[in-house]
This record gives structure tokens, C-alpha cells and sequence, in this order.
């Protein structure tokens, strides 16, 4: 019996093509997927551009522009266009964000109040400044004039030098010419302190800046409620605390001429006391209107005795 002849078998070259179909789908997935997520919500982007842009403006840190634009939040607005809303009733829905504080931050007036304040006190104390006794400054919270201790206290002591009072007076003339409020800031170094007067910086610093509050009132009669203190010990430097000249820069007492437009809002009225909760009605026991009692169960043996008398009759 003949056997069939078997063919020889065929090697499958194209098997490659299979995997490559499936990298280049994953691969296409992929850029799928990275393509919708760098699109960007056009609309959310211009809602969110266009608060901040009214939120500033009612603050006034940046000018009004005149410019007009469509105020309809459902369509997408380009971020060159985003200019200041013209429209009342969206400039007051807006200004819930955030409400201009009076006075106005940056105001020109103010501005050049402070700025008119350091020229007068930059030619007052033309050479405590050139001696690095005195130095000024401009932060956002106003106009900063540092009394440094080489110049007003003793190394350790809260006590002002009585060399140093002429200086000190003419900052008072002209800080007394201003109506702005005053903050004093105590400043030490990092170098630890532990004395019997003086346990730590943070009283050292204190201490300090309530001695400039004092003279301020007994000396120079500024008013009690224009001032106020604080101490911050050596945990705000304004230079390094690794060599000895930072360190002397960081021993300071701060004056602080507040602008008008951080004033602190004014205390409570003295006398208004929050009424006390009405207290709650009182439970009445008294006796019904006809002054009769009411009415009381008999007692257990007397209905009984009633029910056999009915029973024997």
C-alpha cells in the first residue's frame, strides 16, 4: 500500500504584520489620548480670566479700561480681548469676589502722602542716615522707618539712649503733621538672650517697641488709639544673621506708617451689650378657672366594693 507523500510545510513570513497592526492601534490610542487632554475649557479659562481681571480692577490696582466686550460667559472669549466689564450689573455681581477696601490700594494720593512723609524725614535725618542709625523703606503695608540699636539702645537694654532723643523728636515733628497710623515693630537677631529682665528675644523685642510707643504718648502726645505694638523677636530678619553687620541691621525697632487704606476697622461701641436670650415661658400650676380639682381616679377597693354590691342586687 503506497503511502500519500506529505508536502513539506511552509514557514508563515507575514506572521510580524499581525503585532504591528496591534502596536499601531495602541499607538494611535495614544496620541488620542494625548491630543484631548491638551484641550483646553476656552470657557472656564475666560469666566476665570475675566474675574481676576474685575476682581483687580475694583481693588484698583489696575486701571479701567474703556474698552467694551461681550460679557456672555457662554461662548469662548480670547484672552486678548479680555478687557474691563463695562456693564454695572456684572461689575456688582463681580465685586462679591472681592469688595474694594476704602481709600483704594495704590491710590495717587496716598502715594504721594507717603512719598512727601520720606523726603521730609530723609532731609530731617540726612546723618543718622548716613551714619546707618536710621534707614527707610517702602513695603505694601506702608512707609517703614527703622531705628536700629547702634544707634537708639544699648546691646540688651530697652532703655533709649538720651543721645539719640534730638533724632527721635524730629521724627516725631513730622510724623505728628500725618494723621496715618502708626505700627511699632520690635526686631532682635538670632543670638539667644537669657537674662533676668529679659528671658528671650520675643521679650526683648516687645519691650522695645512698647518704649517707642510711651515716649510717643508722654513726650510727643500722640494719641493712644494711632498707635499700636508689636514684637517679632529675631523671626523677621531683613538681612543675614551670619555675619555681625546683619546682624546689627536685624536689631530694630520698625515704625510703620500705615496707609490709609489698611487702617483697622474700629472697635465696637462701648455700652452695646447683646440682649439675653428671652428666657422660656413659665409651666403654669395653677388651678383650673372654676376652682374645682380635677377630677381623681377612685381608688381600687371602692370601685371593687361597687361592682359586688350591683352583683348582689
Amino acid at each position: 500500500m503506497s503511502r500519500r507523500k506529505r508536502h513539506p510545510s511552509h514557514a508563515n513570513h507575514e506572521r510580524w504584520l499581525v503585532s504591528y497592526a496591534d502596536f499601531i492601534t495602541l499607538l494611535f490610542a495614544f496620541f488620542v489620548v494625548l491630543y484631548a487632554s491638551s484641550q483646553v475649557d476656552k470657557k472656564k479659562v475666560g469666566r476665570l480670566a475675566l474675574a481676576i481681571q474685575v476682581a483687580f480692577q475694583e481693588m484698583g490696582i489696575f486701571e479701567a479700561s474703556t474698552t467694551q466686550v461681550p460679557i456672555n460667559i457662554t461662548e469662548p472669549m480670547p484672552f486678548s480681548t479680555v478687557q474691563a466689564i463695562e456693564n454695572t450689573q456684572r461689575t456688582a455681581s463681580l465685586g462679591r469676589i472681592a469688595s474694594r477696601p476704602e481709600g483704594g490700594l495704590g491710590s495717587g494720593v496716598e502715594n504721594g502722602d507717603l512719598a512727601q512723609l520720606q523726603a521730609e524725614l530723609e532731609t530731617a535725618l540726612a546723618g543718622e542716615i548716613k551714619r546707618k542709625e536710621i534707614a527707610m523703606r517702602r513695603e505694601p503695608d506702608g512707609l517703614v522707618i527703622s531705628l536700629r540699636e547702634v544707634g537708639f539702645f544699648e546691646s540688651g537694654s530697652a532703655q533709649m539712649k538720651s543721645a539719640s532723643q534730638p533724632a527721635f523728636d524730629r521724627i516725631a515733628n513730622l510724623l505728628r503733621q500725618h494723621s496715618d497710623r502708626l505700627r511699632v515693630e520690635g526686631h532682635t537677631d538670632n543670638v539667644p538672650i537669657h537674662t533676668a529682665q529679659f528671658p528671650s528675644n520675643w521679650e526683648l523685642s516687645t519691650s522695645r517697641a512698647t518704649e517707642i510707643v510711651r515716649l510717643l504718648i508722654v513726650r510727643d502726645g500722640f494719641v493712644p488709639d494711632r498707635l499700636s505694638a508689636a514684637g517679632y523677636g529675631e523671626y523677621h530678619p531683613v538681612a543675614t544673621n551670619l555675619t555681625a553687620e546683619g546682624r546689627g541691621i536685624n536689631r530694630r525697632v520698625d515704625i510703620v506708617v500705615l496707609g490709609k487704606g489698611l487702617t483697622e476697622s474700629p472697635p465696637a461701641q462701648a455700652g452695646i451689650q447683646a440682649q439675653p436670650p428671652a428666657p422660656p415661658p413659665a409651666v403654669s400650676t395653677a388651678a383650673p378657672i372654676s376652682g374645682r380639682p380635677p377630677p381623681t381616679a377612685p381608688p381600687k377597693d371602692a370601685a371593687t366594693s361597687s361592682a359586688d354590691r350591683r352583683l348582689q342586687q
